[in-house]
Parts: structure tokens; sequence; C-alpha cells
């Protein structure tokens, strides 16, 4: 087998949701268990989340005074009553919508092989000549399903019943004959206490065959074949099914069969999906043997390069396919229960960044936009957090949304998410990173920077005897200091994110830089413990709390920057002594994946992989290749799956507007491999080739820059003019 394997497969249809194999426009998501004689497909939609009747904020702006005065005296509980009274709420929960079964008459016993195509997202099921295709197009907000192989007599259903559902969802079914032979089925549930609704409506085309209304469903007999298209609303009120019926049967409108409508519908999405898939590729060398297995078998080789190999691909598939409408949560765009953990929403405080952590440099504009969507969408909200908690004007992001509110409204004592700050500075991090790759100027990030600067110039007006500022209160999620309380004084992540904040507006906003740059230069400095290690509260008294999955304080390392080996060494070495003596808690995925950027950052490699080695090795990964928040395959999670292209992508190449780091990482483990399709933070596409201890990178700038060039083997200055190909060949021993 030559090169990697873009797809995966099983030699059994899906026993578990969990393992159900996925497809994804970024809007819909399809679930495929793949039997071709019980199919089912669980449809999925970013807008699918339980209403939540109150989301305003905590009105607590001027109770801050009194706060900031007590912190500063030493009451190091003083935030713990920094409180509206409310109980903890959570923001509305992620959920299926149902699923589309087809079960067939007479089903075979042979054997069933099932398969996903991560270059066309078509998920492929077969046994004894019965077949069955699924995907999302990306075109046409569809999910199309294909049922071919033999005469096609079977029943078609709407399924609600899925684990969790409530029991008081009222659910109404219907189901509509057409004179051409098909039908279109609907199914409309309605939240419990409340006047929000979603409605699935799903274009039975039958070739050669007849529909007829069956129990719970469409009777189909005697077809060639069978498409399925199927789409969900959410909704207040009623939803035109006329016009959704009319929608759908204009996707087959000139065709002669359904295949042939099959087949051009696949055509449009795939021109999408394929191009934006293939920008960019990873080949470690793995063994033709391992490439061959089965996912479930090769998930048991922890060490073979060809399971890295499937994962950076999976990952980049999955990533690309959760991100349209939205960026992913924390189950990307899928879930087969309605008890999705943490409300299967979108926790911005690390898990987000992580997973679309290797949108810029792993060409995907689709999940910036994505992310962008999510932003932006919500900056009303965020104006409407500084106003009432802390009485300024700008913009403060939540640490968790559902997507549908931008305010912060989930907290509690122990995590009081309402007094972090640095989360706009934080969420737009990527944003910037996609601009320094395409050089293009977008308004909306420009006007975002200045509300960020804006929230800083209000809030950062308490100061130390020595005249820096204090910031206070201050979080650091989600851990708390030795001698101190959750809301403390000083977290490092609240320092970087606000010194970044404000030299970045000044960046963008020539006429304010002066006194945004003045402001940001009175910020305090980061503090280096007794233990060596840039700690987590540059405030006296406050100690590190080492064992912890989150890893905020190393922010300034990882995405930002600022300290690395190269401008900062001193801080560089503190920051690694931090990293060695940071423990895993809780065994997270995001926690190792999180070790592992920034141990590449701080270029050790080892590190990097044996973090990456313990995911790899705990059992993370369903044989759907989509991963778990624990080992065991314990709570279903894309943060995993998602963030480990990133870490693979940061060990090869790094890069910031004036600065390429070739290899800063390379382990042991894979001594020779090729990456290609990389984007540079100085507009550059970036290829490498390596093995037998040389390296060949040849790199295609789209302007003329003058970069520091950073090897294995040495640095030097590089001008590289727009449109000249530059090619480099260096030793990595």
């Amino acid at each position: 087998m030559r090169g990697p394997v873009h797809g995966t497969w099983e030699p059994r249809p899906a026993g578990r949701w969990e393992d159900a194999f996925l497809s994804g426009n970024g809007r819909h998501g399809a679930m495929v268990f793949g039997d071709p004689d019980d199919d089912r497909v669980v449809v999925n939609h970013h807008a699918l989340v339980r209403p939540v009747e109150n989301t305003a904020p905590p009105r607590l702006a001027a109770e801050l005074p009194g706060l900031q005065d007590r912190l500063l005296a030493g009451d190091t509980e003083a935030a713990e009553r920094f409180t509206d009274g409310r109980e903890l709420r959570w923001v509305g929960a992620f959920h299926p919508a149902f699923q589309v079964r087809v079960r067939r008459d007479a089903p075979d016993t042979g054997g069933c092989r099932r398969s996903v195509d991560f270059a066309t997202g078509v998920v492929r099921s077969v046994r004894a000549g019965r077949a069955s295709e699924v995907f999302v197009s990306r075109a046409d907000d569809v999910i199309v399903q294909y049922v071919g192989g033999g005469p096609v007599t079977a029943t078609v259903t709407l399924d609600p019943r899925l684990p969790g559902a409530p029991g008081a969802l009222a659910v109404g079914r219907g189901t509509v004959l057409s004179p051409d032979g098909g039908a279109l089925l609907t199914l409309r549930a309605r939240y419990p206490g409340s006047d929000v609704s979603y409605t699935g409506v799903t274009l039975a085309v039958v070739a050669g065959g007849r529909a007829s209304v069956g129990p719970g469903g469409v009777q189909v007999a005697g077809a060639t074949g069978l498409l399925l298209l199927t789409r969900v609303r959410r909704h207040t009120g009623d939803l035109d099914v006329p016009a959704e019926m009319a929608s759908l049967r204009a996707l087959t409108a000139g065709a002669e069969a359904p295949l042939d409508a099959y087949a051009r519908l696949l055509a449009r999405h795939e021109r999408l999906h394929r191009t934006a898939y293939e920008r960019v590729a990873l080949d470690l060398g793995g063994s033709p043997a391992d490439r061959a297995l089965p996912g479930g078998e090769l998930l048991l080789k922890a060490t073979s390069p060809a399971l890295v190999e499937r994962l950076f691909a999976a990952g980049r598939y999955h990533l690309l396919s959760a991100s349209g409408m939205l960026p992913p949560r924390l189950v990307g765009l899928w879930t087969g229960d309605w008890n999705t953990a943490w409300s299967g929403a979108f926790t911005t405080n690390a898990n987000l960044n992580l997973q679309v952590a290797s949108a810029a440099a792993a060409a995907l504009p689709e999940v910036t936009e994505a992310h962008a969507a999510l932003v932006y969408g919500q900056l009303a909200d965020w104006r409407d957090n500084a106003r009432a908690i802390f009485g300024a004007r700008g913009v403060v992001a939540p640490s968790h949304t559902d997507g549908v509110s931008g305010h912060t409204y989930h907290f509690q004592r122990a995590y009081p998410l309402h007094l972090w700050t640095a989360g706009a500075d934080w969420l737009l991090h990527p944003l910037l990173e996609a601009a320094g790759t395409t050089g293009v100027a977008d308004a909306r990030l420009t006007d975002a920077l200045a509300e960020v600067a804006l929230f800083y110039e209000d809030f950062l007006t308490r100061t130390a005897p020595d005249g820096r500022i204090v910031i206070v209160p201050s979080y650091s999620p989600e851990n708390r200091p030795v001698g101190g309380s959750w809301g403390a004084l000083n977290a490092t992540m609240d320092i970087a994110a606000a010194r970044h904040a404000l030299t970045t507006a000044a960046d963008h906003h020539p006429a304010h830089a002066s006194r945004l740059r003045a402001l940001a230069g009175r910020l305090p400095g980061y503090r280096i413990n007794e233990d060596g290690a840039l700690a987590e509260w540059a405030w006296p008294g406050l100690g590190d709390r080492y064992v912890h999955r989150h890893l905020s304080h190393l922010y300034p390392v990882w995405p930002l920057g600022e300290i690395n080996p190269y401008d900062t060494p001193g801080l560089a070495r503190a920051a690694h002594r931090a990293l060695q003596l940071r423990g895993a808690e809780n065994d997270s995925a995001h926690g190792h994946l999180h070790h592992a950027l920034v141990a590449a950052r701080l270029r050790d490699g080892e590190r990097a992989a044996a973090a990456l080695g313990r995911v790899l090795g705990g059992d993370f990964f369903h044989v759907s290749l989509m991963s778990a928040h624990y080992p065991g395959r314990d709570v279903y999670n894309a943060d995993a799956a998602h963030a480990l292209p990133a870490l693979l992508v940061e060990m090869l190449v790094q890069s910031t507007p004036d600065r390429l780091v070739l290899l800063p990482a390379l382990p042991a483990a894979h001594p020779a491999g090729e990456l290609r399709g990389i984007r540079t933070g100085f507009g550059a596409e970036v290829d490498l080739v390596w093995g037998e201890g040389t390296c060949t990178a040849t790199i295609r700038p789209s302007r003329t820059v003058r970069i520091d060039l950073r090897r294995p083997d040495g640095a030097e200055s590089l001008t590289l003019v727009a449109g000249e190909e530059r090619v480099l060949r260096f030793s990595v021993r």
C-alpha cells in the first residue's frame, strides 16, 4: 500500500453510537452504524440545543470595587462571595434529533465491511452485495443516503427514541406519498415546557418500486434503489414543511434515476470537501501491513507510524466536517445521547482553542470562519458581560457557551468562571493567526481587538505600591493557588492576555497606539517561583498547585509565543521547568495534548512525544477514530481527535509573521517523513521531506518578507520574494 490511508474501516457494524462512522458539513452531522440490513443514521445539527430561558449575566459591577479592596487587603476568600446567589446553571445541552432507520427484509447473515473515505466524506457499508452510502453535503446542506444492491424491500422510519430523550418530548409524525412512488416523512419534536421545536424532513425517492404507508414509517417494496434526503430545523412556531419538501425535491430535479441524483449531489459536495481536505498531508512511512489494518486493530499498535498517520488524517477530516455554522463542540458535531457531558457545548477556556489550533497552519479556512462565526456572533452578549459584571465598556467572553448565548451565566464557587477576563484575547488569537497566513485585513477582527482593549482600559485601574497594575480579581482556569482561593490576583494567563490584547490593538489602531502601549507597559512582569518555574500567579503568597489538567499560565508560550527559546531564553527555561513539574491530574486528553503543544514550542520533542504517547496508548480512541475525554474511552469528546493534527504540525513546523522554525521538536520515533501544504504566519506555503539525517524544505512565499530562519543545524536571516520558490537542504542530526 503506497502512502497513508485517507480513511478507515471495520469488519462489522457499530454496536455503540460512539463507534459509528461520522460525516458532516459543519451544520448537519450524521453518525452511521453501517449495517446494510438494518442501518441507523443518527441525525445531528449544530442548532439542536435545549432551550434556556434566562441567560442574563449576574449584575455585580456595583460590588466590584469592594471585592477588589478585600482581595488587595489579603482576604483570599473574598471572591467566593462575589455572586448574585444563583445556583449553578448549565448552558443549553446539545442533543441528537432522531435516527433514520432502514430495515431490509430477509437480512443476510454474511460478513459486513463498513468504511469512511476522508477525502469524500462518504460512509459506505456492504454485505453480500447489499450496500448503503451516506454523506452530508457541504454544497446543498443535506444528509444523503443511497441504499442499493439487489431488490430493496425495506421499512424506513424516523425514530426519536434515543438514549436520554426526555419523556415529555412531544413528538408528532407524518407521511405523505408522492405520485412518483416515493414519500416524504416528517418528525416534529417540541421541547418540554417550551414553544421551541425541531422538525426533521426526509424525502424518499424510490427507483423501480413503490412506497406505501406502514407502521411507524414507509414501506418500500421491489425497488432497485432508494435515495433518502434528510434535513432538520430548529424553530419557534410552525415550520413551512411544504417549502422544505419543495427544496428537497429540487435537489433531484432533472435526474433520470435516484442513483443519478446521488451521483450529482456527491460531485457537488466532493468539489468542496476534497479540495479542503487534501490541502495538507502527512506521511510518516507507516508499514503497508499496518496501513491496511482496520482502525480497531491499528489502535492497538500505539507506536505504529501508520496509527499516527491515520489519526492525523481522521482528525483533519473530523475537524473539517464539524466546522461550518459553528466550530466544533466538545463532541464535535455528533452525539447519540441526550445526556451529553458538559452539555456538549463549547468550553472556551482551553478545549475550543485546542481543537481549532491547526486551522491556520494546516490550511483549513473553513474552520477559521466557523470559529469567527461563533466569536463575532456573540460580541453583543460579550458587551453585556463586561457591563454587568465589571461595569466596563468593551467585551468579556464566557468560559462556557452553547453557541446560542454568549452570556456568562455558568459559574459557581469552585468554578468562578465569571471572573475570567482573558477569554476574548484567547478566542481572538486563532483569528489573528489565520490573518497572518493570508495577509488579508478583516475589519471584524480589527473592531473586536479595539473592544477587548477598551475593556482593559476600564478594568485595569488598581495598582501595587510599585505603581504596577494589579489584575484583580484574576482567575487561572480552572485551578486555585496554594494560599488562596480560585478568585485571586495577577494570574499569569490574565497578565499575558492583557499585554497581548493591548499591544495587538495598538498595532491595528495606530491613532491609539501610544496610550495602549503605555497601559501595557504598566502590567506586572511574570514571576519565577522558588522551584525555578514560571509561576501561575505573579502575586506574593500565592503558591503553585502543580497537579492540574489545565496549563493556563503557559499561554505566553503557546499559542502566543511571547515566551520562546530565541528571544526570551530565561523565561523559556522557567516555562519548561513549569511544564516538567505539571502533573496530569485526571488524565484528560486535552491536558496531555496541551502539555505536548507547549513542549513542542519549547523544542522538547521527546516530552511532546511522551505526552502524545500517553494518549495513543491510553485507549482514548473509539473505532470511529473520534476520541474520549478520559482513558478507557470514557466520555465521548473531540479534544484529542481534533488537537492531534495541530500537535504534529507544531512538532515539524512553527512560524510567526517574521520567523520560521523547521523541525523544532522532531521525535526519534519519526526519523523520516513528509509534510506538505503547511501555511505560515508570513504568507508562505511549506513542504518538508526528511530522512537519513537530512531535510529538504520547499518554501513558496506569497509576499516578500525577511524572516529569521531556525533549523536543527543553525539559524540565518532569509529574504523571501513573492512568487519565487526557495528550496533549503540541511542536516537534522
